[in-house]
């Protein structure tokens, strides 16, 4: 998936085919925004019409996840884990002074 951007540099729907933001690449109606994530930016005016998208957040004790999806597909996931020796460092630390 390639995330675009229209002419003014406002996101619009990410491309879902890699192939045709390449086309789009090679034949000049576009340009390449960022490397990572893959994002590009149209060259031509296009109607900004975008869909509603939806961010999930899940903080669990141990991990958070995080998940942006439209009415039919998943646009972007994330999972990050939580530090859980926090409480062991402290109780060493401050036996250390002691």
């Amino acid at each position: 998936m390639a995330y675009v951007l229209n002419k003014n540099g406002k996101p619009l729907m990410p491309a879902k085919r890699r192939g045709k933001a390449g086309r789009l690449l090679e034949d000049g109606e576009a340009k390449a925004a960022k490397l990572e994530p893959s994002a590009i930016q149209l060259l031509y005016d296009s109607a900004e019409h975008a869909q509603p998208i939806n961010l999930g957040v899940d903080a669990g004790g141990k991990t958070i996840g995080i998940s942006a999806t439209a009415e039919k597909e998943e646009l972007y996931a994330a999972e990050a884990e939580l530090r859980a020796d926090t409480v062991d460092l402290l109780s060493a630390r401050r036996a250390f002074s002691r």
